[in-house]
């Protein structure tokens, strides 16, 4: 009798033993990658990873079970059924197959085990089928126990392999994988051939169409070769094509879609390395900053798409005149920066300005049109003006709002006193915060009247701060302020709070107007801000009208649309403000539930003398009146303005002929009287 396992070390070839483990341990590492592509793919492409990874572990478990037997050189004449050898490869390319399916018809949940041990059943089938094509001249007698054990220790293992992969713990995961797939096809084979006893029996005879070990051997390279060939290159060439994606999105990444200039985060690491590289003290770099000026009327007047060719257009000729040692990057929007580590004196840097600048403020052709822009531009110097790319690019942007004051195409250098303006700033933000508390902050009242009776139908609530050192500061310094840093959502709820609160308190239940900043009507939460504070002061949400700007609902349409029906829920009406100076368009107004317009005071002034602000003014009217809303007129400040806003049909007006805005106390007479009582207002007396 001749016991498999017992004669390892009498009776095989250790070479093609060690070829075996080394076939093993190969395919099983290119199996387990083959399945991590599987887990994070979909569709057709999670197919073909599945179709690799099935061929791949099913080759493998069949090479590494043929190559150990042909290692093994019992006494006995022996050969191989080409037909269940054949079929045993089948079933192990089919099974690892199927069992990698399982797996990847969910994330999560048992099928992942599931399919593992699908597997490691595989293993154990394609073992006895190969075991039922391996004939000798004897009989092979097998150990039930051995026989168990052997497809436990496939299918336990099978389903760890599988299970370290879709569930990792740790980084090392993948590498466990690995090793349980290598345990489950050698614990499942050398277990499977511990239970076999070989009886010879000459009576048996070998059939003559049996493979001989020759032909197997070659049969068995010959799909190694191509196994883990095609393994090998399949992972390679996935290897490649997925570090080309990572430096195409890295390439994404750090250049601006719409002009192919480097973006934001690539001049900050350009900026870098250029200051990292200066080790000459004499160097210098030059951090330049742009802001494109009548930019948004170009928008404005002729749409994105002329916006969109002019930024690809001056991109395209500022990348032209760049020399040795410059660089230019788009930041955002309309925001260009650029760099020279080409100069040694201030005037040359200017003049690498003045050559951007002369590029950029060329004629524009499209569609037929001639559009123009200008510049402004701030510069600092490294190391004058600062040490580090942030410091450097916060100094060229203080210049560059510097250079906007003086004019368009200007070009202005950092100097100490931008600091000190943006100090200001700082400080005044801070007091902001401050001001709330110290109850430094006042809501000042404006008149709204009917342009037929005079009478009073409402108020727009206005802000002011009283600070304690500048005295009355304009809102126009700290809204700004307030809307960069954030502050906006705090001031925004104090003043609508307040303002509910007092006109929840008048005896003459008049309306009251209050603006809303772009960044409050961003807030999903708004609307349940709005609702809470009607709740706690009691003022009736028919009573109070929301202002919002065109700024406020272009960025975000459909979210914009999404806040503004909810607070028409609460029955909260909703009135656009300064139309006419932002991106207005019928659809706008055909889109938006509004309850009321309000035409800028900018076109207001100019209807007695402007042909064009009239038509503005009038074309507003008509269209409103065809989509039944009410228009108001802001800044009516003379009767001439009155008349024509009277002939055009216009029922709301606003403005400084019927008062400026007063405190609280300056209207209690008519908060306060009886509900009901007309309060006409014939003139301003101011």
């Amino acid at each position: 009798m001749i016991t498999v396992l017992s004669c390892i070390a009498t009776d095989h070839t250790y070479g093609l033993l060690l070829l075996a483990v080394l076939v093993c341990i190969l395919g099983s590492i290119l199996t387990m990658r083959l399945y991590a592509r599987v887990r994070r793919t979909v569709g057709v492409q999670q197919m073909n990873w599945l179709f690799m990874g099935g061929v791949i572990g099913g080759s493998t478990i069949w090479t590494t079970h043929f190559i150990a037997m042909l290692s093994f050189e019992p006494s006995l004449p022996h050969a191989y059924d080409p037909t269940l050898t054949v079929l045993s490869l089948a079933i192990a390319v089919g099974m690892t197959t199927c069992g990698l399916l399982v797996t990847a018809l969910r994330k999560t949940g048992p099928t992942i085990e599931l399919g593992g041990a699908i597997m490691g059943a595989g293993i154990a089938i394609m073992h006895y089928v190969g075991m039922m094509a391996y004939q000798v001249t004897g009989r092979l007698e097998w150990d039930p126990t051995y026989y168990a054990a052997s497809i436990v220790l496939g299918i336990v293992f099978g389903a760890l392999a599988t299970s370290r992969i879709a569930r990792p713990v740790t980084r090392f995961c993948k590498y466990g994988a690995s090793i349980a797939l290598i345990l489950a096809i050698t614990t499942m084979h050398f277990t499977g051939m511990a239970a076999i006893t070989i009886v010879p029996d000459p009576l048996i005879p070998l059939a003559a169409d049996m493979m001989p070990d020759s032909l197997m051997t070659i049969m068995v390279l010959a799909l190694v070769c191509v196994m883990l060939g095609l393994g090998a290159s399949t992972y390679i060439i996935d290897l490649h094509a997925t570090q080309v994606a990572v430096e195409r999105f890295r390439h994404l990444s750090l250049h601006d879609p719409l002009t192919g200039l480097p973006n934001r985060a690539a001049f900050g690491e350009h900026l870098s390395a250029s200051i990292r590289s200066q080790s000459d003290d004499t160097a210098r770099i030059a951090v330049l900053s742009f802001d494109l000026d009548r930019f948004k009327e170009v928008n404005d007047v002729h749409g994105h798409a002329a916006g969109d060719a002019v930024l690809r257009l001056v991109a395209e000729r500022m990348t032209l005149v760049l020399g040795e040692g410059e660089f230019v990057a788009r930041i955002g929007g309309d925001e260009f920066v650029a760099l020279t580590s080409n100069f040694f004196m201030k005037g040359d840097a200017r003049a690498f300005a003045a050559r951007l600048v002369a590029e950029i403020v060329k004629p524009i052709e499209w569609e037929g049109r001639t559009l123009m822009v200008g510049t402004s531009v701030g510069m600092s110097l490294f190391p004058v003006d600062a040490r580090t790319s942030e410091e450097l690019l916060a100094q060229a942007d203080l210049a560059m709002y510097r250079a906007k004051a003086a004019g368009s195409n200007a070009i202005r250098l950092y100097d100490s006193s931008m600091d000190d303006a943006a100090r200001n700033r700082s400080v005044l933000a801070a007091d902001m915060r401050q001001g709330i508390t110290r109850s430094e902050f006042e809501l000042y009242y404006q008149y709204q009247n009917s342009s037929q009776t005079r009478d009073i139908i409402g108020f727009e609530v206005l802000l002011r701060w009283n600070h304690p050192v500048r005295g009355k500061v304009p809102p126009l310094d700290f809204i700004p302020i307030a809307e960069k840093n954030g502050f906006i959502h705090e001031l925004g709820e104090w003043v609508l709070r307040t303002a509910c609160q007092e006109a929840a308190g008048w005896n003459n239940p008049v309306n009251i107007a209050v603006n809303v900043a772009p960044a409050q009507l961003a807030d999903a939460n708004f609307p349940q801000r709005v609702n809470r504070i009607l709740l706690e002061t009691g003022l009736s949400a028919a009573r109070l009208e929301l202002e919002i700007t065109e700024s406020g609902i272009i960025a975000d349409q459909q979210h914009a649309l999404h806040i503004i029906r909810q607070l028409k829920d609460l029955g909260v009406r909703i009135a656009m403000d300064d139309y006419g100076t932002g991106y207005s368009s019928l659809s706008t107004l055909q889109n938006f539930p509004f309850d009321k317009i309000k035409i800028d005071r900018a076109f207001i002034d100019g209807v007695n003398s402007n042909r064009q602000s009239a038509a503005i003014v009038r074309s507003t009217i008509i269209l409103a009146q065809s989509l039944n809303i009410p228009v108001l007129a802001e800044g009516v400040e003379r009767e001439e303005h009155m008349d024509f806003l009277r002939r055009e049909g216009c029922l709301q007006v606003q403005g400084y002929l019927f008062g400026k805005p007063m405190p609280l106390s300056g209207i209690a007479h008519i908060v306060n009287a009886a509900p009901g009582t007309k309060m006409p207002v014939t003139r301003s007396a101011a």
